[in-house]
């Protein structure tokens, strides 16, 4: 994609400073900062921050500059060894942060504040300093003091229980749940704080003030399940997990993956009649297509089958297996199968996808220079594709303290806080929210065609901070809305005690209610003349415009970019899809399974080969990409503020998966190790025991994660097996990664016995990071740190009652996010704004409008 206006090469952060301290729950947003162009300075104790332990290493020997995890979240960012318990080395700090735009922090709870450094000091004394705070589970709460790791925070926050193999015949779970590896915990905090941040720079260009902005790993993690969440809420419907394929109220029949005759799997999916029709035509040329079972394809309405969950949703498996396994993975006609309109894709493994011409001409990675080690290596670099910006690969992760001086020799900065008001229009007066505090995106107007979760949800986070979408439908083709609302509403769901049904069709579903609140909905033909007349006016009209359709299909319709343009010199115009729209694959179909398929986070979850991947029971990357989606819109919209340009970004979900995989993909560039499956033990951060555990009850179980001798020795006493710390076989970590099968027997022995909850309590107490896998039900019924979040919250919807909607999992002290946006409102029914949309964009009165509607434009 080539630059038709300003700078396609500087980050769309240039200019912001940032400051960061704590552990490796902030290293990935802190690197998502530097990549988007922001000066991310490391401030680390003497020796080097903690995560230089963290294997694997250059050529497996340990140093603090030889750790491939430090390199591989912190490359594009400087080095600062500072000894904070030293009053002069405290005080730089503080003149630092004094000349900051954002303080990244991921320390410990209480730890600034005994140094006398606590936020709310800071930002008196700085009080256009956005202070980013990230903690395993808040700052306070009955759970604030409790320890994690991504093992435990993935279990306590849902996605565990959400991922796995199929139950044995009767549904009894033999084998435990199993986590995608690796950090994915910290990434999914770490996404959706960068965003928060970015909305606080916007924020500040306004009134010049920073502000805090808080984030909980357990709440966003608590948030990333997708469809459990709101079956629970709305329904009390129970999911289970099931190999390689959404988590769903019961196990199908039919795997969605199948083998190729060298041991690898190509995911196929069906989400509609049509996708099934194509499959026949497709295996008609390959003469296969003979036992395909025969169906009309009709037109589809209301929800559409989760994959995997029903039986016409995985149908003709067995087909696809017996022509798949005729291939080898290299000779499989994948790219052929998409061409012909089938949804699917291999599943890769990370460092694949580096070889990939697709990715690189796409510059998704990058070689890096390591002028110590006279060689480069590569790394994965950017998630989307801009005209205005680009990411910036950066130079290598800094030596221990490699800056230290040049940065504290440097004179005293300015934050870039300006001089102006914001370039953004306004819509005059500044609106409130409900919570009676002004929005972060007051005034930004946005025409939304997103749908379904990677794009409809970016835009869902947009409306919650304040902007005003207008979403658009059109009935030949509308939003996956998942049928209704039980019947009774929510005092039925008050005093249910068994699942409730729900009709297939209404006005919408809870999953639409939860992803689209804060909207206005209008119905539009753009391809009637006067629809397509009309969408002019409105980009016109809007700051943003958002699509999430398949590749071409504004092109189609006469407004590609260039047009986009012509009518709103300033637009922004964002594209969201599987796999980007320019490039190789830049045709191709793809939903968040063959997106996390194709990127390679679909095999970083599951038992070591030859066992199946189990990959994510849900999809993974709709809710990644929305959270990066949003950061794309919000960068462009930051940027805008700063040059008055606007521009094109082309995003794709799995480019964002791909980011997450830079810890495999270096360990091969770097060490030409491949990537393999680990099951619930992490593949680089040694902890023995590490893995999850049967407790009493069916189907409950303990994640426990031991990072060192402390918290083995911990263990031992909390459990009453004194014995464990005289076993020589035992005895270091050395000695217990060696027999970790042993290990584990021996925990799984003493949680057997034991209630979930009250061994975690247990543990805790004690100092050992453990967590129950919750279910939904769990984290919506019994987990009191949620509770005392306020993760969920009441959103009122004319057509379906008030229901809980799952919150922005960040809180922002002058600019609070509100899910419900500046209407105050969930979810739109098909086209409910019509009248008043358009008679205040385009000053058509009801009987106009109406005439419209006759005519099949609206």
């Amino acid at each position: 994609m080539t630059s038709k206006s300003g700078d396609s090469t500087r980050g769309a952060l240039d200019g912001i400073r940032v400051i960061e301290i704590g552990d490796e729950q902030g290293e990935y947003c802190g690197l998502t900062l530097a990549g988007l162009g922001a000066e991310v300075i490391r401030i680390e104790p003497p020796g080097g921050s903690p995560t230089r332990s963290i294997g694997p290493f250059l050529d497996d020997r340990a140093g603090a500059d030889r750790s491939l995890y430090f390199w591989a979240y912190n490359r594009g960012k400087r080095s600062i060894v500072l000894a904070l318990d030293d009053p002069a080395d405290r005080e730089r700090f503080t003149q630092l942060v004094g000349g900051a735009d954002v303080l990244l922090d991921s320390t410990p709870r209480g730890c600034l504040p005994g140094l006398e450094l606590a936020g709310d000091v800071l930002r008196r004394r700085f009080p256009a300093l956005v202070h980013a705070r990230l903690s395993p589970f808040g700052d306070d709460g009955p759970w604030a003091d409790y320890r994690a790791s991504d093992l435990v925070h993935l279990a306590l926050g849902g996605p565990l229980m959400n991922c796995g193999y199929d139950p044995k015949p009767g549904g009894h779970y033999d084998l435990p749940p199993m986590a995608p590896q690796a950090f994915q915990a910290f990434h999914i905090a770490g996404e959706q704080l960068a965003f928060g941040i970015v909305a606080a720079l916007i924020a500040r260009r306004r009134d010049g003030r920073g502000q805090l902005v808080s984030c909980a790993v357990h709440e966003a993690v608590s948030k990333n399940t997708e469809t459990d969440l709101m079956a629970w809420v709305v329904q009390r419907q129970p999911f289970f997990r099931q190999t390689c394929r959404h988590a769903g109220p019961k196990v199908g029949e039919h795997l969605t993956i199948v083998h190729t005759k060298d041991g690898r799997w190509l995911n196929v999916v069906s989400i509609g009649s049509r996708d099934r029709s194509r499959l026949g035509a497709f295996l008609d040329r390959y003469g296969m297509a003979g036992s395909l079972a025969g169906e009309q394809v009709a037109a589809e309405t209301g929800s559409r089958e989760i994959p995997g969950t029903t039986s016409s949703a995985s149908a003709n498996t067995e087909l696809v297996q017996r022509f798949v396994r005729r291939f080898t993975l290299d000779e499989l006609p994948w790219e052929e199968m998409q061409e012909a309109g089938i949804l699917c894709a291999p599943i890769r493994k990370p460092p694949e996808n580096a070889l990939d011409d697709h990715w690189l001409k796409r510059g998704t990675f990058s070689d890096i220079e390591h002028p110590e080690h006279g060689r480069s290596f590569r790394y994965p670099t950017s998630k989307w594709i801009a005209t205005g910006s680009a990411w910036q690969s950066g130079r290598r992760a800094p030596l221990v303290g490699e800056d230290t001086a040049r940065v504290l020799a440097e004179p005293q900065r300015t934050p870039a806080v300006p001089r102006r008001g914001p370039t953004t229009p306004s819509s005059g007066k500044l609106r409130l929210s409900k919570l009676g505090q002004p929005f972060a995106l007051q005034g930004v107007k946005i025409f939304d065609f997103t749908w379904f979760l990677a794009s409809a949800g970016g835009t869902r986070f947009l409306a919650a901070l304040g902007a005003d979408v207008v979403k658009v439908e059109w009935k030949e083709h509308p939003d996956t809305r998942g049928g209704g609302f039980p019947e009774g509403g929510r005092e039925a769901r008050r005093a249910a005690t068994a699942p409730l049904a729900a009709p297939a069709t209404g006005p919408m579903g809870g999953q639409f209610n939860n992803k689209n609140p804060g909207k206005r909905g209008i119905s539009l033909n753009v391809g009637h003349p006067k629809g397509k007349e009309m969408a002019r006016e409105f980009v016109r009209w809007a700051d943003v415009v958002a699509e999430g359709f398949s590749p071409g299909v504004f092109d189609r319709w006469g407004l590609g970019y260039e047009e986009l343009r012509r009518l709103n010199p300033a637009i922004i115009y964002a594209q969201q899809s599987g796999m980007g729209q320019s490039g190789r694959y830049g045709r191709f179909r793809a939903v968040g399974p063959i997106a996390g398929s194709l990127s390679g986070v679909t095999d970083m979850g599951g038992l070591p080969e030859p066992a199946l991947p189990t990959g994510w029971g849900y999809s993974y990357l709709d809710w990644l990409g929305a959270y990066s989606f949003a950061l794309a819109v919000m960068t462009a919209l930051y940027q805008r503020e700063v040059t008055g340009e606007g521009q094109w970004i082309e995003a794709s979900q799995s480019e964002v998966g791909i980011y997450t995989t830079a810890l495999p993909v270096l360990d091969w560039s770097a060490n030409g190790r491949g990537w393999h499956r680990s099951g619930n033990r992490s593949p680089y951060r040694l902890a023995r025991p590490e893995g999850v555990y049967r407790c009493a009850g069916e189907d409950r179980w303990l994640a426990v994660t031991c990072p060192g001798q402390v918290e083995w020795e911990a263990l031992a006493r909390a459990t009453g097996h004194l014995e464990w710390l005289s076993d020589p076989r035992l005895a270091t970590l050395e000695d217990r990664v060696a027999h970790a099968d042993e290990l584990d027997v021996l925990v799984g022995s003493w949680t057997g016995g034991q209630d979930a909850y009250q061994a975690m309590a247990l543990l805790q107490s004690a100092g050992v990071p453990a967590g129950v896998a919750q279910t939904a039900e769990d984290r919506c019924d019994h987990d009191p740190q949620l509770a005392h979040l306020g993760w969920l919250t009441e959103v009122p919807n004319p057509a379906v009652g008030e229901w809980p909607v799952a919150k922005v999992p960040f809180d922002m002290s002058e600019t609070p996010p509100y899910i419900g946006g500046p209407i105050d409102k969930g979810a739109p029914v098909y086209g409910e704004h019509n009248y008043e949309v358009y008679g205040e964009v385009l000053g058509l009165t009801p009987g106009e409008v109406d005439e419209l509607a006759e005519e099949g434009v609206v």
